[in-house]
C-alpha cells in the first residue's frame, strides 16, 4: 500500500464539506465513495443509477457494499433509454447517459447539498481511453479524486485490498450497453438477454465474460485461458443462450477484449 497516495488523497479531501459520488458498484468508485465516508463520515454519500444497463448483480453488490460500511446511498432512476441520443447508440452513447446520470446529480445537489462537491471515480488509466462520458463530467464539474491524485487501476486495487474493501479484486463490469454494436438500438429486450446470458455463464464458473449482442447472434467473450472449457460446455450454453431468444451462439477465439467495439469507431475514423 502506498502511503503517500494515501496522504495524498487525505490532503485532497481536507477542504471538502461533503460529497455525492456517482456510485456504479465498480472498484473505482466504491474506493471513492469509501474514501468519502473515511474523511468525511456521513456526509459522505453514494448515488447509484438504477437503470436497465446495469446488472441486477451491481445493484444488489452497491447496496450491500453501503450497508456494510455504514454510507448513505440513494437511488435514482434514470430515463436514458427514452432518449433517442442514447438508444440510437451512437459512438458517444456514452455520453448521454452520463449526461443524464450528472444532471440528476445536480439536481440533488441544488436542492438539498449545495456545499457538497459531486465525484466520480475517474483514474489516470481512463485519461487515455475513448470515453465520452469524461465530457459529461466536465460539463457538470464532477471532481476526481482518484485522477488528480495520480492513481491508476493498480493503485486503486492496492488501496482498496488494504482497507479491506469485499469488492477489491471485482472483475471490471461495464454498462449492458456497452455490448451491443454502436449504431444498432439499445433496448429493454436486448439488454435483459444479454444479462440473462451472461447469468448463465457466471453460474458455469466463468466470472469474467462478456456476451456480444449482433442481433440473433450472441458472440461470448473470455479470458483466452477459458475458452478450451468454453468450447467443451458448448452445447449446454448454446442450448441455454437459445431459450433466451438467441437463434446463434459463438465464441469469440480472440478472447475478451475490454472495448473491443470501439474498433469500430478507428475503422471509421
Amino acid at each position: 500500500m502506498n502511503a503517500t497516495l494515501l496522504k495524498r488523497l487525505e490532503a485532497w479531501f481536507e477542504p471538502v464539506e461533503g460529497s455525492l459520488t456517482a456510485f456504479s458498484g465498480g472498484i473505482d468508485s466504491a474506493l471513492v465513495l469509501y474514501l468519502s465516508k473515511r474523511f468525511l463520515d456521513q456526509k459522505g454519500i453514494g448515488i447509484i443509477a438504477d437503470s436497465p444497463s446495469l446488472k441486477r448483480a451491481d445493484l444488489e453488490i452497491a447496496k450491500q457494499f453501503c450497508q456494510q460500511f455504514e454510507i448513505s446511498l440513494r437511488i435514482i432512476q434514470t430515463d436514458e433509454l427514452d432518449k433517442v441520443e442514447y438508444k440510437s447508440n451512437p459512438f458517444n452513447r456514452c455520453y448521454y447517459c452520463k449526461d443524464t446520470l450528472y444532471s440528476m446529480m445536480r439536481e440533488i445537489h441544488q436542492a438539498d447539498y449545495a456545499n457538497f462537491v459531486l465525484l466520480n471515480g475517474a483514474n489516470v488509466d481512463d485519461l487515455g481511453d475513448f470515453r465520452p462520458g469524461h465530457q459529461a463530467a466536465n460539463e457538470q464539474n464532477i471532481l476526481t479524486p482518484l485522477a488528480d491524485c495520480g492513481l491508476g487501476k493498480a493503485d486503486i486495487r492496492a488501496l482498496a485490498r488494504y482497507f479491506e474493501l469485499p469488492i477489491w479484486d471485482k472483475p471490471a463490469s461495464p454498462c449492458l450497453s456497452s455490448r451491443i454494436p454502436y449504431g444498432q438500438e439499445v433496448t429493454k429486450e436486448k439488454l435483459t438477454q444479454i444479462e440473462s446470458a451472461e447469468i448463465v455463464l457466471n453460474n458455469l464458473g466463468f466470472p469474467t465474460v462478456r456476451v456480444r449482442h449482433f442481433g440473433d447472434l450472441a458472440k461470448i467473450e473470455s479470458p483466452v485461458s477459458e475458452i478450451e472449457r468454453l468450447q467443451s460446455l458448448f452445447l449446454l450454453i448454446e442450448s441455454s443462450l437459445k431459450r433466451i431468444g438467441f437463434k446463434k451462439v459463438e465464441i469469440d477465439k480472440e478472447g475478451l477484449v475490454s472495448g473491443k467495439l470501439n474498433r469500430a469507431i478507428s475503422s471509421n475514423g
